[in-house]
């Protein structure tokens, strides 16, 4: 297996005990660790090959749609220049989610609410093909490390697999209800969270199947982090679990007072996955060490600090979490909240640096790889970049007369490309003032 940021064959990936982490600008020293003798156990490929995986009945999943409530005040007050240069416009209904395939980002896949996906070139919206079959909207769709396979997956919990070269269907399986669904970073190792509480981790397209089983709740958010040994999960009922992939076994186990006190929405890791940042309903922000599993921060808006605290089960009537992420030259976190305020925290200090205030709410946001610079996508409609070290605004992008559902950002930071319940996908050129 490959780092995505490597062309070269699998052979020529380093141990993951000589990868280099870091987070800031420069490298003040590198220490020389002595590693011991070698020990194939630790080799991520050989480790993905020695899971148990066991094969798991198919799961019946219902047959209802995601039907997006409109927004008032907002999709009329759209119109306006288009500053995007492709705009992708087969899909018939809301276009819910958006991957660019990691190679070479010249390819996007796209799912929505008329029950359809498909892969196109950026460069001029071409269309590749369809990836057919789904009877309920999809919400997720993405491709693997090495952009040769393509999934996606429906509301339903139909997922299906396609070889990108080649076009085929490769693999399909049905869980129960979708909420999330990724990649693993490394391997040809899908994994999925469902609302019967279980994640799921496939081999493709072999199919050998692993689950984790969490509490008797939707398992609503997750993510693998960067060793591609452990995955962080989170619940509808606030509960936090990172989890050993390969023994399929809880390291860690957050709940009550160390939990969320409302469902889990996102969550996200720093580039050398020894941070966690978990977003809730409750609208709080919770920053985890993933080596003990224990709370080491906590970042609420100014907005709603001197709300009462929420009791347990109870969710903010105006505002929750939606997206957050960790800068990867400073250390610097965004959080993006339903209210409109981007805030950018200080890890250091754990203070509150800046408040950035949208129109409405935001949907999600992407920091930059190798800047200070955060891109948020929002319910107005437009794309806007903000310098994380000042808080000022660098620029917007508009086109859209709908809400933005989904965006993604190219490795080198040129494109944007968004989703929209305006029923088109749109590719932006990024040219930065200080660029």
């Amino acid at each position: 297996m490959e780092s995505e940021s490597e062309s070269g064959a699998a052979a020529d990936t380093p141990p993951l005990e000589t990868l280099s982490f870091h987070g800031d600008e420069e490298i003040i020293e590198v220490v020389e660790l002595d590693p011991g003798p070698p020990d194939p156990a630790d080799d991520l490929a050989q480790e993905m090959e020695d899971v148990d995986f066991e094969e798991e009945e198919e799961e019946e999943g219902n047959e209802e749609g995601w039907v997006l409530e409109p927004q008032e005040g907002v999709v009329g007050s759209m119109e306006g220049p288009d500053d995007s240069e492709v705009t992708f416009a087969l899909h018939s209904a809301s276009v819910f989610c958006v991957s660019l395939d990691p190679k070479t980002n010249t390819l996007a896949v796209t799912g929505g609410e008329d029950d359809k996906a498909f892969v196109w070139r950026l460069s001029d919206g071409e269309l590749l093909f369809e990836c057919a079959g789904h009877k309920d909207s999809v919400t997720c769709a993405g491709f693997s490390h090495d952009s040769t396979l393509v999934a996606t997956g429906d509301m339903s919990g139909l997922l299906k697999v396609w070889q990108v070269d080649t076009k085929e269907e490769v693999w399909s399986f049905e869980a129960g209800d979708l909420e999330w669904m990724e990649w693993h970073p490394r391997a040809p190792v899908l994994l999925a969270g469902t609302a019967d509480g279980n994640t799921w981790m496939w081999k493709v397209p072999n199919g050998d199947c692993k689950t984790f089983q969490g509490p008797n709740c939707p398992a609503t958010c997750g993510r693998v982090l960067p060793d591609g040994k452990r995955a962080v999960v989170g619940y509808e009922d606030g509960t936090i679990r990172i989890w050993d992939l390969k023994q399929g076994s809880p390291i860690h186990v957050l709940k009550g007072t160390e939990g969320h006190q409302g469902p889990l929405t996102c969550v996200a890791a720093n580039q050398d996955g020894s941070l966690i940042l978990t977003g809730s309903v409750d609208c709080q922000a919770k920053l985890v060490s993933a080596t003990t599993g224990k709370v080491v921060g906590v970042f609420r808006p100014e907005t709603v600090a001197s709300q009462p605290s929420l009791g347990e089960g109870e969710e903010s009537e105006s505002n929750s979490v939606e997206s957050l992420g960790f800068c990867s030259v400073m250390p610097l976190a965004a959080v993006g909240y339903l209210d409109g305020t981007l805030a950018i925290y200080d890890l250091a200090t754990q203070t509150l640096r800046h408040q950035c205030q949208h129109q409405s709410g935001i949907v999600q946001l992407l920091w930059e790889a190798g800047t200070a610079v955060v891109y948020t996508c929002s319910l107005d409609g437009i794309v806007r970049l903000w310098d994380a070290r000042t808080g000022r605004l660098l620029t917007d992008y508009r086109g859209h007369t709908a809400e933005i559902l989904d965006f993604a950002l190219s490795k080198d930071a040129s494109l944007v490309v968004t989703t929209s319940g305006d029923h088109k996908a749109k590719v932006f050129c990024v040219q930065r003032p200080d660029r």
